[in-house]
């Protein structure tokens, strides 16, 4: 009889994805999401759409269908002991919000293992990579208390390689996805919490989708690997191209980010893949450039770095400063990556000028 796991997700846009394979391999998923949110899928589910070779347009998965069970909730009517497994699911700075701060402080006492998909690797994650100083990395986070009360033991990492959207003309309760690839996932400290990862792994290669003509196979798995090096491999690529989406005085598309100098890109992914195998990555455990590069050109849309701080927003995952502040404990240096940092600098300072001068201008009088 198959082992139903009882999977925690905090984050219902980008986490609705992961929690459709789960529903489709019969596990059991909650997302932590905002009250409207959360009534909203417990009312209607959730709907993922995704390309998938050999049919026509998106194949749509409607979590009420499929063989798992979802709901959802806020954040304070959540008890972490109820759960298996923890995923990550947030942007990096939405961990100290009110409410979202408790629930992780309680994720981490209750001692759940956690597996982030957070393009930004939590602090405890970075405790397992040799070599590097946790400490000196605090500031490349929103608020790095927020991690303080984790075993690092506890904690892996995994590559959020798939790339989806909400449609803005959609319900917050529809994700589609544009580039269908895997997770890939570090395995845990424990065999124990690891093997939780490998059965999920299993159960959800080996699922089918009834379309109501047939059962197919869906692209987007979960594959778990040994090494802790695996899921960096999305550092060259954030640098590559997430990143590069920013200019000073606008953004553009991953796609012109990469193809818009390819070598400048080359020199760049390259530069950080040989961070990673300074820390001791395989090269193996990393992505060819030629590879991204072709995946790439299907990524005709700005980043979601790119579009939040261009947006306003006063914080963003900064995945830019972290690697340059790591690259600086091995001695490395990059003039291509330094300029990237400074440009999401002078953005940010400029957003949160911008946020402090609207929240302290006097209310008009009626």
């Amino acid at each position: 009889m198959q082992t139903i796991y009882n999977v925690l997700i905090m984050g219902a846009s980008y986490g609705s994805l992961l929690a459709t394979k789960l529903l489709l391999a019969g596990h059991t998923a909650k997302l932590v999401c905002l009250p409207a949110e959360a009534e909203l899928i417990n009312n209607e589910g959730t709907r993922v759409r995704m390309p998938v070779k050999g049919s026509d347009g998106l194949v749509e998965l409607d979590s009420r269908k499929l063989p798992g069970k979802l709901s959802a909730a806020i954040p304070g009517a959540i008890n972490p002991g109820d759960y298996d497994l923890v995923v990550l699911a947030m942007q990096e700075p939405q961990y100290r919000s009110p409410g979202v701060r408790e629930l992780l402080d309680a994720v981490a006492k209750a001692k759940v293992p956690c597996m982030s998909i957070m393009n930004m690797p939590p602090l405890p994650y970075l405790a397992r990579i040799p070599g590097v100083s946790v400490n000196a990395c605090r500031a490349c986070y929103t608020d790095p208390t927020v991690w303080d009360s984790f075993d690092p033991k506890l904690m892996t990492l995994c590559s959020p390689d798939p790339q989806a959207f909400r449609p803005p003309e959609e319900k917050v309760n529809v994700l589609q996805v544009r580039l269908p690839t895997n997770f890939k996932s570090a395995r845990f400290d424990s065999e124990a919490h690891t093997a939780i990862l490998r059965r999920l792994e299993s159960d959800i290669e080996a699922a089918r989708f009834d379309t109501g003509s047939g059962r197919i196979e869906l692209p987007v798995k979960l594959r778990v690997h040994d090494s802790v090096f695996v899921p960096l491999a999305k550092w060259s690529m954030l640098l590559a191209g997430n990143y590069r989406c920013i200019q000073k005085d606008g953004m553009r598309s991953i796609n012109e980010a990469v193809h818009g100098d390819l070598e400048a890109s080359r020199s760049v992914y390259d530069w950080v893949a040989k961070l990673c195998m300074s820390l001791g990555a395989d090269a193996k455990d990393l992505v060819p450039f030629d590879k991204y590069a072709a995946a790439a050109q299907g990524l005709a849309g700005p980043s979601s770095a790119a579009r939040a701080l261009f947006g306003g927003a006063p914080n963003i995952e900064r995945v830019d400063r972290l690697v340059k502040t790591i690259a600086a404990q091995k001695g490395m240096h990059s003039a291509a990556v330094d300029a990237v940092v400074a440009l999401v600098d002078a953005r940010l300072a400029a957003n949160r000028q911008k946020l402090a001068q609207s929240s302290a201008s006097p209310m008009p009088s009626s």
